[in-house]
């Protein structure tokens, strides 16, 4: 049996979580950083404005440039419209965005998550909101570990509150894509919104401050599954951030002393910027990580430190594993333009580009107008005292112009037939009606089919739909005509 110290002392060693370490990002500048920026001030502008964009559609058509219309369900995207019987169009833009994904995974590594994740251009957001109030790396700590203070708890209140500021514009924005974005602003400023858009804001308000202000790192890490779904898709003709440890190491804080002791050493001098300046806290040195998110801040602190030592650039590089491996020979690295353009990306580009060119082939083909049938089932047909059979018909007529029109709609088929729409009669039936379609709406008729023709006891024909009007558009929808049961 074991001793009751000794099974404390292994309870102790176990370590199911590992307790977090605050993270404290140092400011950095060079061509990454500045890539960051321009992506962050991009995609946020993208995000905050395109709900307050116009676009003009007609006076019977919503204004919003950018506007998933819940109430009426359409989806508008400037001159594009999507109704829900289109939603394989939003099924497309999705398979896309997957294959988007894979292709820039394979080309450049985990590029996404360095620079356009939502994640990422939060949190970066916040960081530099924490950077400004409490200034860079070294403050902080200091501010960390000082007592608590009236200073200290000032910058705390103003530092959290601009984070909530942040966090309730993110949330107010996302609400005013799916309904008048001046509209709803001003009914939400007065009270008169609908509660679902209060608890969307209040939800995403508290994501977005503990995402980003609080958890920051932990949910790249920990998370979100993507990191462990990129790294199926790398492989060693894939871009990534590479210490190249067979220049940088042995390591060496004293390199002129090293020098002259004659002791051997790489470019290395252990100075810790590439861990200060990466903002998920991991060491590049230490090789790939499912921290590393591939943001190459650490590039842009090593090639300053190396510029500073007047040794080349890049101890630490955007290179991929074939590459490193051959430099580490003294061979020379490929082009990037080939490790980007080869079969694997191309493939997935061509799948990518394919998938795009028929989805606008076919928004640029689509009719305008459609038509579908319902055939009432009971009862299945009506013998009238003439002899002449009458089937039952719900048309459904679907206008998806933002003004009226007037189409007519017509049998292909059975040539005795004739046809008249409620509230009429038979004496007014004939092969044609015409009616108005409201915009962006469906008509939805009664008709009445009427046949004297004695056999076949079931026969097919099709209702057809053409606007008459300068655009045009047809549609057919095939249906059948009954005489018997049972057929």
């Amino acid at each position: 049996m074991s001793h009751p110290n000794n099974v404390k002392e292994v309870e102790e060693d176990l370590h199911l979580y590992a307790k977090r370490k605050a993270v404290y990002p140092k400011a950095v500048d060079g061509w990454f950083r500045r890539l960051k920026w321009l992506i962050m001030v991009v995609t946020l502008t993208i995000y905050y404005v395109t709900p307050w964009l116009r676009w003009d559609r007609g006076a019977y058509a919503p204004d919003q440039a950018v506007l998933v219309d819940l109430a009426h369900r359409r989806f508008f995207m400037f001159s594009i419209e999507i109704w829900p019987h289109e939603f394989y169009y939003v099924a497309g833009l999705l398979i896309m965005a997957g294959i988007g994904l894979f292709l820039l995974t394979s080309a450049v590594g985990r590029a996404w998550c360095g620079y356009a994740c939502p994640q990422t251009v939060w949190t970066d957001l916040f960081v530099h909101v924490e950077r400004f109030i409490d200034g860079d790396r070294n403050a902080q700590i200091r501010l960390a570990n000082a007592p608590l203070s009236l200073s200290k708890i000032t910058r705390r209140l103003i530092k959290h509150g601009l984070w909530l500021m942040i966090a309730v514009m993110t949330g107010g924005a996302w609400i005013f894509y799916f309904a008048d974005a001046p509209s709803l602003l001003h009914d939400f400023v007065d009270g008169r919104a609908p509660f679902i858009a209060y608890a969307t804001v209040g939800v995403l308000t508290a994501t977005t401050y503990t995402f980003g202000g609080l958890m920051r790192e932990q949910v790249c890490i920990y998370m979100c599954p993507w990191p462990r779904i990129q790294t199926a898709m790398m492989d060693e003709k894939s871009l990534a951030v590479t210490y190249k440890d067979w220049r940088g190491e042995p390591r060496s804080r004293g390199m002129k002393k090293a020098l002259e002791e004659g002791v051997p050493t790489g470019d290395c001098i252990d100075c810790n910027q590439c861990v200060q300046v990466c903002p998920t806290g991991i060491d590049i040195r230490e090789g790939p990580q499912i921290g590393c998110i591939t943001c190459a801040l650490c590039i842009d602190a090593c090639d300053k430190v190396m510029h500073q030592l007047g040794k080349p650039r890049g101890l630490i590089d955007y290179i991929t594993l074939l590459d490193a491996e051959e430099e580490a020979m003294g061979h020379p690295r490929m082009p990037v333009r080939k490790r980007i353009f080869r079969p694997r990306t191309i493939i997935y580009f061509s799948i990518w580009g394919a998938i795009g060119l028929a989805m606008m082939f076919s928004l640029g083909n689509r009719t305008r107008i459609d038509i579908s049938a319902l055939k009432d089932r009971n009862p299945l047909f009506v013998k009238l005292s003439d002899g002449t059979v009458r089937n039952a018909f719900t048309i459904k007529v679907r206008n998806m112009e933002a003004r009226p029109r007037q189409v007519e709609i017509g049998l292909l088929g059975m040539d005795d037939a004739r046809m008249w729409a409620e509230p009429g009669d038979r004496d007014t039936a004939q092969r044609t009606i015409r009616l108005v379609v409201a915009p962006d709406s469906v008509s939805k008729d009664r008709i009445y089919v009427i046949s004297k023709a004695p056999e076949p006891a079931r026969e097919e024909f099709s209702f057809t739909v053409r606007a008459l009007d300068k655009q045009g558009g047809s549609d057919s929808d095939k249906v059948t005509f009954d005489r018997a049961e049972g057929q």
